[in-house]
């Protein structure tokens, strides 16, 4: 697997992260008749919190982030995104596992939502996310701790 790390975000990598975003979600958007190309970026602004984020870097450089934002009955899961260069190298496998071992020994329940069709819902549906509800363009999983 590629050398990665994950670091604690800042409000500085803002501007890196929704260009991430923009980009590892445009085919999806575009898929739905979705993307506009100020809103993907402006989104990810809006509800950047650096204290709930995590940056992922691999070789030294922005490939991404995480974010786990407390919520009542819950933490969403928010803001996975990985840059093309890093995607189909295992690393959003392991950043998803570090997070649901971590929610698991905090018995934590994770909440995420992904876009209608989007192949990450295979990923969180093999780490124990099951289908909660959906809407015209979102589905949203659940996962209960374990022991």
């Amino acid at each position: 697997m590629a050398d990665w790390v994950t670091r604690p975000a800042t409000a500085d990598d803002v501007e890196a992260v929704a260009e991430v975003r923009a980009v590892a979600m445009r085919a999806d958007l575009e898929r739905l008749g979705r993307y506009d190309e100020h809103r993907v970026r402006q989104r990810l602004r809006d509800g950047f919190v650096p204290a709930h984020t995590r940056i992922i870097e691999l070789d030294g450089v922005l490939a991404g982030c995480v974010a786990l934002r407390p919520a009542d009955d819950a933490h969403w899961l928010e803001h996975f995104y990985l840059a093309p260069h890093a995607q189909g190298r295992g690393i959003g496998t392991a950043v998803l596992r570090e997070l649901v071992e971590t929610a698991d020994r905090s018995a934590l329940r994770l909440r995420v939502d992904v876009l209608q069709g989007s192949p990450a819902r295979r990923l969180y549906e093999r780490h124990g996310f099951t289908f909660e509800r959906e809407d015209d363009v979102d589905v949203f999983l659940v996962r209960a701790p374990r022991p």
